[in-house]
């Protein structure tokens, strides 16, 4: 039986974690916090990252209660219509915690253990992970799904580019009025100046909010939110605003590209490897697909470095190109008014703008 060590229990250390178990290794995920948490609130899970929930056996208990999206909409703060997608695949809006916790109960399942309190600091080629403690560990594989801030990932230089980009994100969960409400098809994204705000429903229960903004925009990152600000913007959503809470969280965005996906048995995935801005809503969709590719072509090869290597061959060229689609569409944020309107006009229109932003939604994962 082969061993796997894992830093990191967030949807890319947890889908790992799934995969890998499912295909007979013996896996321990070491998560620094005390619990299994996520921040951000809400998010939207599109058709690839469903097929990748289904084939870890986390799906029903993600989606339960989930609100299922039809249409994706842009207005301006005046309500006027910017642009409309109707998806046709399958797009759900989710609590975070509830897909954390379907995939922890999945890797358990499985015969994955999940050890919290335990942070992975540094590992070697050889397979070797040096924890906090002192201890150090030898597996076949050693994957660090340790975040942006990745420790190995910078021990081991496997950096190319990694830098903050221009703006950020406050998301909160507020109340819905009714399950009608938190169950509404609709996701909106609406702009007022630099400012934008995405209504979406993720549960009967609760509506997530995203507010974004420059990050030199102090005023409108400020924690508790402004909402005398916000509505001064969103007019129209003066009931929404109202009903944000004093709990939030600011992050801004960061892009992070490696030279290489792996270093001997060691493998980056996640955000340690390719974080990106969330404009396209595939930063957990590209950390969940590497993650069940990665354990599919491990069982392809006796050797994890030939393996690691063909993956990466394999699987990268997509989310490469959803890291740049991304980043495209998060450059409005800094357009006048009526330049914005006239790309996301355009956006609606071009076939070949939809399918580039949608081709990770519509790619069918390796190993579903």
């Amino acid at each position: 039986m082969r061993t796997a060590q894992i830093v990191g229990g967030g949807f890319a250390g947890l889908a790992a974690a799934c995969a890998l178990a499912r295909r007979g290794w013996r896996v321990r995920v070491h998560e620094r916090a005390e619990r299994l948490r996520t921040a951000g609130a809400g998010i939207n899970v599109y058709e690839n990252g469903l097929r990748v929930l289904e084939a870890l056996g986390a799906l029903e208990d993600t989606i339960r209660d989930g609100a299922r999206a039809t249409v994706r909409e842009t207005r301006d703060h005046d309500d006027r219509l910017l642009s409309v997608h109707h998806w046709d695949v399958r797009v759900y809006g989710v609590l975070r915690q509830r897909m954390i916790d379907a995939l922890a109960a999945s890797a358990r399942r499985a015969g994955a253990e999940i050890v919290t309190g335990s942070e992975g600091t540094g590992a070697t080629g050889a397979g070797e992970l040096t924890l906090a403690s002192g201890e150090r560990v030898q597996a076949d594989l050693i994957v660090a799904a340790d975040g942006a801030n990745s420790r190995i990932r910078d021990a081991l230089g496997l950096v190319a580019t990694r830098r903050y980009l221009r703006d950020g994100c406050i998301r909160v969960l507020i109340p819905a009025r009714s399950r009608e409400e938190g169950l509404d098809t609709r996701t909106i994204e609406y702009w007022s100046g630099h400012r934008r705000l995405l209504y979406n429903p993720c549960s009967t229960e609760q509506l997530y909010l995203a507010l974004s903004m420059p990050h030199d925009d102090v005023a409108g990152r400020a924690l508790p939110l402004d909402k005398a600000l916000w509505t001064k913007s969103f007019p129209r959503l003066r009931d929404l605003i109202e009903r944000i809470g004093d709990d939030g969280r600011y992050d801004r965005f960061e892009y992070v590209r490696l030279k290489h996906w792996s270093a001997g048995r060691v493998a980056l995935i996640g955000d340690a490897a390719h974080a990106l801005p969330p404009n396209i809503g595939q930063g957990a969709g590209c950390a969940m697909m590497n993650a069940l590719s990665l354990a599919v072509y491990l069982d392809q090869y006796a050797e994890v470095e030939k393996a690691l290597s063909a993956w990466e061959r394999a699987e990268r060229p997509l989310t490469d190109h959803s890291q740049r689609i991304s980043r495209l569409y998060g450059m409005p944020t800094f357009w006048p008014a009526p330049l914005r309107r006239a790309f996301y006009s355009l956006a609606g229109r071009s076939r070949w703008l939809t399918e580039q932003r949608t081709r990770t939604a519509r790619h069918i994962p390796t190993g579903t």
